[in-house]
C-alpha cells in the first residue's frame, strides 16, 4: 500500500473542490460543484488505479474502464443539466440559510465532499490491490452489477428529463418508468455501482484489508444518500415544492429500494398527480 501515493490523491480532491468552490464563487451556479466532483473523483480512482504498483494488471483495466465509464456519464449529465439551470436548490438553501459567512462555509462544506470522495477512492484502491488470477466469477459479477447500475442510473436521469420536456411544466409529479418503484432510483443505482468494488476486492480473496477498503464506499454512500445530503435535502424540497401530490407519492412508492407500488395503475401509468414541480 503506497501511503505517498493516497497523500497525492487526498491533496488533489482537495484542490479539485477549491476549484469547484471558485466556480460557484464565481457563476453563482451551484449545479458545476457537483459536475467537478464527479470529475475529481473519477480522477482520484483513475490515479489510485494507474500509479498504484499492486494488483494484477487485466483487474485494474477493467477497474479503470468502469471508473471511466461512470465519470464521464455523471459528469456529463451534471453539466449538461446545470447548463440550464440557475442553481441547485439543496445548495442555494445552504447558502442563503449561511448568510454572509457563505463563502467560507461553502469552502469547508466542499473540502468535506473531498473526504468523501478520497474514502470513494480508497475503496478503488482496495479493490485493485488485489493480486488474485483474472478473471473469475467474481470479477464477472462485479463487471455485470457495475454495468447495470451505469445504465440503470443512466435511465432513470434520461426518463426524468425526459418526463419534464413532454409533461405541462409545474403540473405533475414524475411516477413513470423507474420513477414508478423508487422515488429516488438515480441514488439507488449510484449506490448499486460502489458495490461492485467489494466484489472486484473478494475474486480469489487473499487479504482482508483491502476487502475492508473495498466496503467503505458502499456503506458511506448508503449512509449520505439515505441519512444525510442526499434523500432528506430533497424531500424537504419536493415536499414544499409539491404538496399533496409529492404526499401521496410517498404513500405509494419507496424511497430507496425499487419494489412494486401500492397503487399499481396510478404509478406505471402516466404519472398524473398534479403539482407544482417535477421531480428534481
Amino acid at each position: 500500500m503506497s501511503l505517498s501515493l493516497l497523500i497525492f490523491v487526498f491533496i488533489g480532491l482537495c484542490l479539485g473542490m477549491t476549484v469547484a468552490w471558485a466556480v460557484q464563487r464565481l457563476t453563482g451556479n451551484s449545479g458545476w460543484i457537483d459536475t467537478i466532483w464527479a470529475a475529481v473523483t473519477g480522477l482520484g480512482g483513475l490515479s489510485v488505479i494507474v500509479f498504484s504498483e499492486s494488483g494484477n494488471p487485466a483487474r485494474k483495466w477493467l477497474a479503470g474502464v468502469l471508473v471511466g465509464l461512470w465519470a464521464l456519464r455523471l459528469a456529463g449529465h451534471i453539466a449538461t443539466r446545470s447548463a440550464g439551470k440557475k442553481d441547485d436548490p439543496r445548495y442555494a438553501a445552504l447558502i442563503e440559510e449561511w448568510g454572509h459567512r457563505a463563502g467560507p462555509r461553502l469552502l469547508w462544506f466542499l473540502q468535506i465532499q473531498a473526504f468523501a470522495a478520497f474514502v470513494l477512492a480508497l475503496s478503488i484502491y482496495g479493490a485493485i490491490l488485489n493480486p488474485a488470477p483474472f478473471p473469475g466469477i467474481l470479477d464477472g459479477l462485479a463487471l455485470v452489477v457495475a454495468l447495470i447500475a451505469i445504465a440503470g442510473e443512466g435511465t432513470a436521469d434520461w426518463q426524468l428529463s425526459q418526463f419534464k420536456r413532454r409533461s405541462p411544466e409545474g403540473k405533475t409529479v414524475c411516477d413513470i418508468g423507474l420513477w414508478g418503484y423508487s422515488r429516488h432510483p438515480n441514488y439507488f443505482f449510484e449506490w448499486t455501482w460502489w458495490c461492485a468494488w467489494p466484489l472486484l476486492a473478494l475474486a480469489g480473496f487473499q487479504s482482508i484489508l483491502p476487502f475492508i477498503l473495498s466496503l467503505l464506499a458502499p456503506l458511506m454512500m448508503y449512509w449520505l444518500l439515505n441519512h444525510v445530503s442526499g434523500i432528506p435535502y430533497l424531500e424537504k424540497h419536493m415536499e414544499s415544492s409539491r404538496g399533496e401530490a409529492f404526499k401521496a407519492y410517498q404513500k405509494r412508492v419507496n424511497a430507496f429500494f425499487p419494489w412494486f407500488p401500492d397503487d399499481r395503475k396510478s404509478s406505471l401509468g402516466k404519472g398524473l398527480n398534479k403539482s407544482n414541480d417535477v421531480n428534481s
